[in-house]
Parts: structure tokens; sequence; C-alpha cells
């Protein structure tokens, strides 16, 4: 069947797959046949149609399909006697081959070996936030800014401050001459959001009723206008209403508004803190994984096979593609995505990934079901139906495969963790926050 297998390189191998013809074209007549059976053609009965008219229109086809099984089939077979793991397709290529044979070349990649260090020597960062009354008020002060209400003031007196939301008229020129953009009538932003460039909105600052303000404005290089990008323009703004901001009070109605039924301040505050905990232990765990597992790539040693380098390349290219399509992104499905940019990623996650496996098969860190059902049932604490989640997460093994490979990962964490150098920093929340935004 093969010639023996031969050694490329580090992973990739190389083996002669060899076919006889005459169980080639044996295969084919068999597939011809099961065809002709159903053949229909102007001029016959069903399944009366010549085997000559049936072979001209469908022997290449069967050929090559028959050759294709045929491969495939035997070079599973080598491989499974070969013990030879196999990472990715392999490629087949026309080789030499007596008269009665046809011959390929298959050549692929073997899966590595994985030699893990010594855990004990990894160093480990964790980060501990805790949730205290400072956390629930600053989350209060958001919620209570995320209702707020609008009032005119029609003070020429008092000058437009950040919260107020403004209404104005701009006028923007580049070289005296207005560009398109550059104007508007009773435009309505709130000072402070951030949504404005900061010239404009220093500008904006400070003004009353009916006054204007002069000032200039440099685009950034990368400004989202390319016509005025890296350019200055001059502007003119008048402020011609000013609204200032009310905010609701912290209050049994305010508690009603967020779901608590007998408005009880301290069940609002109870439940924030409750929240906030559970938000806290997601990404203080999120950033510990991602501790754990640098520390683990940088005590392992392996050859990552290309194969699975591009395969995952491939994917990350397809969902770019996804995620441009839902962004309304036109033509996303035929974007011109190069692989190249997703190389370093994939890399990694597949290194990862043969990583993870071996300490779990070495370790038995496989996820138990007791495991798997405790963290479903956390999860859906944080939903206002707990039951209909978790029924949701068992109606469906993919869904509860994800959960699983959730958990092998806590697992691998926890052992690693165990064992390794693990040195706490404490961290506000808000910071903790702000840098999981930024991420």
């Amino acid at each position: 069947m093969a010639n023996g297998v031969e050694n490329l390189g580090k992973l990739e191998r190389r083996v002669v797959v060899s076919l006889a013809k005459d169980a080639v074209r044996k295969d084919v007549e068999t597939r011809l046949r099961t065809a002709a059976k159903k053949m229909r053609m102007p001029g016959f009965r069903p399944g009366k149609v010549p085997m000559k008219l049936v072979e001209q229109q469908y022997g290449p086809q069967y050929e090559a399909e028959a050759i294709s099984d045929q491969v495939g089939r035997r070079f599973f077979e080598l491989t499974r006697d070969e013990n030879l793991q196999v990472a990715g397709q392999p490629r087949f290529e026309p080789a030499e081959a007596a008269d009665d044979q046809i011959a390929f070349n298959a050549t692929f990649e073997v899966y590595p070996e994985v030699k893990l260090g010594d855990v004990a020597t990894a160093e480990i960062e964790r980060t501990v936030t805790d949730i205290g009354d400072a956390e629930v008020d600053r989350t209060l002060d958001i919620l209570r800014k995320q209702r707020v209400s609008f009032n005119e003031n029609a003070s020429t007196d008092e000058a437009a401050a950040d919260g107020d939301r403004v209404t104005v008229d701009f006028l923007g020129k580049i070289d005296d001459v207005a560009f398109e953009g550059g104007t508007a009538t009773d435009f309505v932003f709130t000072l402070g959001e951030g949504r404005m460039l900061p010239e404009f909105e220093a500008a904006t600052k400070g003004l009353k009723l009916g006054e204007q303000r002069e000032f200039e404005l440099a685009f950034p290089e990368d400004y989202h206008g390319k016509e005025v990008a890296g350019k200055t323009a001059k502007f003119t703004v008048t402020l011609k209403k000013r609204e200032t901001p009310s905010y609701p009070e912290i209050d049994t109605e305010f508690a009603k508004s967020l779901g608590i039924a007998d408005g009880d301040i301290e069940k609002m505050r109870a439940e924030i803190r409750d929240n906030l905990g559970r938000e806290a232990k997601r990404r203080t765990q999120a950033a510990l994984k991602n501790q754990v597992m640098d520390a683990l790539l940088g005590i392992a040693e392996l050859d990552v096979p290309n194969a699975l380098i591009e395969q995952d390349q491939e994917r990350l290219v397809e969902l770019a593609r996804q995620d441009l399509e839902q962004r309304g992104v036109p033509n996303a499905k035929d974007a011109p995505i190069p692989a190249q940019m997703f190389k370093e990623q994939a890399e990694r996650r597949v290194k990862l990934g043969l990583v993870l496996a071996e300490l779990v098969k070495q370790k038995d860190l496989k996820a138990k079901p007791d495991q798997i059902r405790a963290e479903v049932e956390e999860f859906a604490k944080s939903y206002e139906d707990p039951k209909e989640v978790i029924r949701w997460y068992y109606s469906n093994p993919q869904r509860l495969s994800e959960m699983e490979a959730y958990v092998v990962e806590n697992n691998v964490v926890e052992y690693v963790v165990g064992l390794a150098k693990v040195s706490d920093k404490q961290v506000p929340f808000e910071e903790l926050a702000a840098s999981a935004n930024n991420a």
C-alpha cells in the first residue's frame, strides 16, 4: 500500500499510497450500474439507458470519486497502522507507479510531542477586587445619570457647563471656504460627553445664551472625514439654547424602576452589590486565566503544525467577515481580509490548545457533570428566570459543550494556581472595569 513513512522535517511526513487499477475499475462499474438503474434519457425507458451512454456521461466523475474515496480509506488505514496522529488535511499529488497501479504522494503533518515544564516555576499576578459601599454608590450615580432629564434654562447670566445639553449653530471654514459637514443649524449635544472634538467643546463651554465665539480646530490626521483630516479650520459657534440636567433621587420610586418590587433601598443596594461582585469575579477570573495561559505557554516546548494554524486563520477570517456583515458593511462576505493578519493569533490559539489538551490528559482535569451544572446555575443567577436559562443550556449539546470547555479551563487555572508562585494585586473595581473595556 505504501513505501513507508518519509520524515520531511519536525512534523511533516510523506507516504506513497498506491491503488490497484482493477479495484478502481470495479468501484467505477458498481457506481455506473447504480446510476443506470435511475438514469432518465430521451428515447429510453427509465433504467434502460445503454451502459455506454451512462459511462460517457458519468464515467470521469465516478472515476475521480472512486479514486478519492479509496485514497482516503487507504491513507486512514496507513496512519492508523503506523499510529500517526494526522494534524489537518493531507495534500495528495500524483506519483510514479507500476502499470497496474495508481499512486499518490500524501504529504501531511503530525501532532507534536508536548513537553510541559515545571508549573511550580511559573509566576502569576492575581487581581483582587473588593466591592464596598463606594462601588455601590458609584454605580447608583451612573444609573441616575442614565435617567437624566433636561430642563430649558433661559437665563442669560449663566454660562454653559459640563452636563448641560446645548443647541448651537456653527460655521466652519478652511482657507475662508466653507466645507461639507462644517455647517449646522440647531445642532444638539451634551457638554462633557466627549462626542465633539476637544476644541469644539472648549469653545462652547462658558458661552451664554446668544453669545458667539470664534476658534480654530485642528482635525486629527486619522479623522473619519478624509477631506478635512490633518487640516485646521476656523469655526464660529453660537449658543441658541441651554438645558440643565436633572437627576432622579435615590428613593423608593428609583428602586422600583430598577426592579425592586417593594422599593426597598437596602434591597436595591444589596442587589447592586451582588451584581458587581459577579462582574468583578468574571473579570478577575478572565485576567487570571490569561495569566495562567501565558505561564503555560512559557514553560511548554512544542512545534506547532502549520496546517492547524492555517485552519484557524481561515476560521478567524470567516468570523471577521461575519462581524462585518452584522455591522451592516456592504459585500462583507467578499471582503478581502488577508489571513496573514491573524497568523500570530492563530498560532497562539493552536499552541495553547495543544498544551491544554496535554495538561488535561496528564492531570485528569476533565470537566465533571456536577462542575458543569454548578457553573450553569451560577451563570443563570444573573437572569430573571434562572430555571429557563438552565433548561436552555441543557437542551442543546453544543451550548453545554461550550460550558464544559469553560469548566475545563477553570480546572486548569485552579491546578496551575495551586502550584505556581502567585502574588495578589489589589485593583479598584473602577480600574478593573476600565481596563477590561479598553482591552
